[in-house]
């Protein structure tokens, strides 16, 4: 494909979906990755994207201030707790299940709330892991990249254990909800959470009223995928589940 075509396609894919990658780029336009980085290149001198690791960005999504978790820990505590006694009491009164548990504060609060000790707990969350580590269950962490900011491993040795892994049910969260997009921060541990997901029978997303309409930079799920979304009580969306009556 010739030059101006392939970047004419690569800003329409920019303006769509908001983020583009290096080798689906590839494989799509049929060209090398160095080509294709060039072109990223290219577009970013004229001002039509931002250069990513592995890829770009639409210069419409706006840059996300992310915070720590230990930031997190001390934000909407009431609305987390409220969220985490609902998931605990789903998973206390499961009999010997595989649960994934995924990163986040509000999921590391349901963790300190599980007592059923008839379950194989996996997660890729390094407080999670911490907290279930002196309780007499099977509880995994799997190794990677960990990554700061979230107290969470993520990257290809994650994702390579994850891929051989099936789970009952997966308890995760996420940093907003836009329209049916779920959305994380970066590409890495949105690829770790859409491999747990897929892995995973049923699946329950945590998640605060403050995340509903924000949008963040990568989708990982849609909502219309998801079996329960639970939330604190002051949450109308009509997609809601908040009272465990109607999660039985």
């Amino acid at each position: 494909m010739q030059k101006d075509r392939r970047l004419e396609y690569i800003e329409y894919a920019l303006e769509k979906v908001g983020f583009v990658k290096v080798d689906e780029l590839q494989k799509k336009l049929k060209v090398s990755d160095m080509t294709i980085r060039r072109d990223l290149n290219e577009l970013e001198k004229k001002g039509k994207a931002i250069r990513t690791h592995g890829g770009a960005r639409s210069l419409a999504i706006k840059p996300i201030f992310e915070m720590s978790h230990t930031d997190k820990s001390v934000i909407n505590l009431d609305k987390k707790e409220e969220i985490a006694k609902l998931a605990s009491s789903i998973i206390n009164n499961l009999d010997s299940e595989i649960i994934f548990l995924g990163p986040g504060t509000t999921i590391e609060m349901l963790a300190k709330l599980i007592s059923n000790k008839s379950l194989t707990i996996v997660t890729n969350s390094l407080p999670v892991f911490i907290t279930l580590s002196n309780m007499d269950m099977d509880i995994y962490l799997l190794g990677g990249k960990i990554r700061n900011i979230t107290q969470s491993f993520n990257g290809d040795i994650t994702n390579d254990s994850l891929y051989n892994m099936k789970f009952h049910k997966i308890f995760f969260s996420c940093n907003a909800i836009s329209e049916n997009d779920v959305m994380t921060s970066t590409i890495s541990e949105a690829s770790t959470q859409r491999i747990a997901l897929k892995n995973s029978a049923k699946k329950y997303l945590l998640v605060d009223s403050s995340k509903f309409g924000k949008s963040d930079f990568i989708s990982f799920a849609s909502a219309d995928e998801l079996d329960y979304i639970i939330t604190n009580k002051e949450n109308s969306n009509k997609h809601i589940i908040n009272s465990y009556d109607n999660i039985l």
